[in-house]
């Protein structure tokens, strides 16, 4: 009997040490707990890196004389879908929102008959006469950001070789202006505007000559 009591004593030590224990490590877990914070404190911005030779890369304007020959005038309809609940392409067609876009490659800046125009693109009529293929390219990418002021509530097509194909579609609409021929300094590679020619690097200035020995 005595033995018996003493191992449950022992038995019994033993369950409120370990009680004893696991109390301790759930009381310190509560004490120190953290948790991890949704965000980092801090952010690091790494700079990109640049082109080879150390110098940033220089988007150029599309070689229209390269590109509208090759341009799908059909993905260009589809991409004026998003046009034409404010525009109409037909030859005499009425003003909408906006202009009738019938022959818009070539024409004059902000002259289509009857549409009142914004004074923004009144003022970018001074700058840019024509809607050449470099000014409907610029515009239809961001025609707030292209235009100050322009009534214009389009948020733009990003996609470059959407906006070719718009511009290869609209030039089937009545456009005053030809296809240029190819412009080398267009081509993907070409050297940025003002640059030096490969290989002409600026002369080492000249030695002075050594005195002459006396």
């Amino acid at each position: 009997m005595s033995g018996n009591l003493q191992f449950n004593k022992i038995l019994g030590a033993g369950l409120a040490t370990a009680l004893v224990i696991m109390g301790v490590r759930i009381g310190v877990d509560a004490l120190y707990h953290t948790e991890a914070p949704a965000k980092p404190g801090y952010a690091i911005e790494v700079a990109e890196a640049p082109e080879a030779g150390g110098v940033a890369a220089v988007e150029l304007d599309p070689d229209w004389g390269t590109v509208l020959p090759t341009a799908d005038i059909a993905a260009g309809e589809k991409v004026f879908a998003k046009c034409v609940s404010c525009h109409n392409d037909h030859e005499g067609g009425p003003n909408m929102t906006g202009p009738g876009l019938w022959g818009v490659v070539g024409r004059p800046t902000a002259s289509h008959a009857g549409f009142g125009y914004s004074d923004g693109m009144k003022a970018h009529a001074a700058e840019a006469p024509t809607w050449s293929y470099d000014q409907l390219y610029h515009f239809l990418a961001n025609p707030a950001k292209w235009v100050k002021g322009t009534k214009m509530g389009f948020a733009g097509i990003k996609k470059p070789e959407e906006r070719i194909n718009l511009i290869a579609y609209l030039h089937t609409k009545g456009s005053s202006l030809g296809i240029p021929a190819p412009d080398p300094t267009r081509q993907p590679g070409a050297a940025p505007a003002g640059a030096p020619p490969a290989g002409d690097a600026p002369a080492a200035p000249a030695a002075a000559p050594a005195p002459a020995a006396h």
